[in-house]
């Protein structure tokens, strides 16, 4: 049996749970992997040793014997347990206890999950549901929300022409439509930022990528005097990587809007307003650096700035740098930010060049070149 046992450990070495069979004495004939990684042993030091060795010393005398006596002559046992670990560390798991008969002997089986693991888990599942059930019903009041705003709106532009042509009379009409313009956005950016889609991953060259990015605001840089410089030279290879073309645009689309906020923010005189675009990479991967030399950000502000709703300018929604770190962590990257109020910032963002991981991109063992076995 135990034999039996070892020729098929490596499946269950699979599994992320630690499985144990015993004798009908609860002494230990085998563990998997997971065991080791949940209770510090190694194989050899639980095989022949008694299942009692992972128990409290206080549950010698009351809960293990139920829990052999329910595994062998009931249904099994299933519950949660305080067990120890080989360095006396207490760990909360689920356990999960059967018996089975082979060739006229029986033995005992014990799953055991960790709690903190299950939990986290469940945490994920939720959190998975509580996004969709988010999304669904962001949607129901954006379209309840939206049409209200454009009747405002409209009424407000109508009243604009019909009132006195009186200066009090006037602000308030402007200021309604600041209002409105400012929920629409306010509606547009929630749904932006909860319904984004999964990325779709294709093989994107990140230059073009950028100038199309830089493309969408061709017309409103032009329109306040901003230029864009956009340097590759650090580029190295072809600057290929796989992204979600439209996301990414989206995603320094917020940023570089920020950018061109910032220096109109900030009269400069007759200094050139540019935002500086420099591209860098190498066999691992890709940065994007996008500066300016604006308003900046405070210090107490700058560890805000991701947060939802955050913002500095109470006419913006504050949903454009959680937008982008939101698209850039789910392509595996890293975004950060450095400010200087007056000085100016810089926003860095890194993708990896190739997602998959060592294994599934190149040999890692000199003596399997040229074979492609399996």
């Amino acid at each position: 049996m135990v034999e039996t046992l070892k020729e098929r450990h490596p499946l269950l070495d699979l599994i992320q749970v630690a499985f144990i069979i015993t004798d009908i004495h609860s002494k230990i004939l085998y563990t998997n992997r997971y065991t080791e990684h949940l209770f510090g042993y190694q194989r050899g030091e639980m095989e022949g040793q008694r299942i009692r060795v992972l128990f409290l010393e206080e549950d010698l005398t009351y809960f293990l014997p139920n829990i052999i006596y329910l595994t062998l002559y009931k249904n099994g046992f299933e519950g949660e347990a305080l067990l120890r670990q080989k360095d006396g560390t207490k760990i909360f798991v689920h356990l999960s206890s059967n018996s089975f008969k082979e060739e006229g002997e029986v033995f005992l089986t014990f799953s055991l999950q960790e709690i903190q693991r299950l939990k986290k888990l469940e945490r994920e599942r939720l959190e998975m549901e509580r996004w969709k059930s988010l999304g669904m019903m962001v949607e129901e009041i954006a379209h309840q929300i939206r049409n209200p705003i454009v009747s405002i709106g409209g009424y407000a532009q109508r009243l604009l022409k019909t009132l006195p042509p009186s200066q009090k009379s006037k602000s308030y009409c402007d200021e309604i439509l600041r209002g409105t313009r400012r929920l629409e956005k306010m509606v547009q950016r929630i749904e932006e930022y909860i319904l984004l889609p999964m990325p779709a991953f294709q093989k994107e060259n990140i230059q073009e990528v950028v100038k199309a990015a830089l493309q969408g605001f061709s017309e409103e840089a032009i329109e306040k005097r901003i230029f864009f410089n956009l340097e590759t030279g650090g580029l190295e290879g072809d600057g290929n990587l796989f992204i979600d073309k439209n996301l990414v645009i989206r995603a320094l689309a917020h940023i570089l809007n920020n950018s061109i906020e910032a220096l109109t923010q900030r009269p400069l005189g007759k200094k050139r307003m540019t935002v500086n675009v420099a591209l860098l990479g190498n066999g691992e991967g890709i940065e994007i650096s996008i500066s300016d030399k604006g308003e900046g950000i405070s210090k107490k502000n700058l560890h805000h700035i991701f947060e939802p709703f955050f913002s500095t300018r109470p006419d913006q929604v504050g949903l454009g740098l959680t937008f982008a770190k939101k698209v850039v962590e789910e392509h595996g990257g890293g975004i950060w930010v450095e400010s200087r109020l007056k000085r100016g910032t810089t926003v860095t963002i890194t993708f990896p060049k190739d997602r998959r991981r060592q294994v599934r991109r190149e040999l890692i063992s000199p003596e399997t070149t040229g074979r492609r076995d399996g």
